[in-house]
């Protein structure tokens, strides 16, 4: 069973500012790209959008602490982590992390700089047929694909 991913990815220009730097709301969609790579890791549709049958994730929390910046260039490291997982929702922590690569060209990450951190809840809902969300028990393929990370996947510092 998963408890864990990592994605990468470069910043691209238009998540930066003027100044180089990530723009804040962008660590954000980092976190959710992570959670999108963990999905299709253990082949769970994150969403289903069938006529008249729509099911997803949506957020009940999310926040990020950030200690140092992203640059356009630069490549992150996403490490997502189940910290939690209750009857109708998933708690996520996740660190993010600047790679240095070394200097000769290759991408061998030599050292992994921390620069967030960050933690999302999601709760599963279904589409109700007078369009509203109502939470539902996790599905039975999702609870058999995962499982809670153990503490010693989970950084104290990141938890609170």
């Amino acid at each position: 069973m998963a408890y864990e991913y990592i994605s990468y990815r470069k910043v691209e220009f238009s998540e930066t500012d003027m100044a180089g730097l990530v723009h804040f709301s962008n660590y954000f969609r980092y976190m959710e790209i992570a959670e999108r790579d963990f999905f299709e890791s253990i082949d769970v549709k994150l969403i289903q959008s069938i006529p008249y049958d729509l099911m997803g994730y949506p957020r009940s929390r999310a926040e990020c602490k950030f200690s140092a910046p992203l640059r356009f260039g630069d490549t992150v490291k996403i490490h997502l982590a189940i910290k939690t997982i209750k009857d109708r929702a998933i708690d996520y922590q996740f660190r993010l992390y600047k790679v240095e690569s070394d200097t000769l060209g290759n991408d061998a990450e030599i050292a992994s700089i921390p620069v967030a951190k960050g933690h999302l809840t999601t709760i599963y809902a279904e589409l109700t047929d007078d369009g509203s969300l109502e939470s539902k028990p996790l599905p039975k393929n999702v609870l058999e694909k995962i499982e809670e990370a153990p503490k010693s996947v989970l950084r104290p510092e990141y938890i609170e």
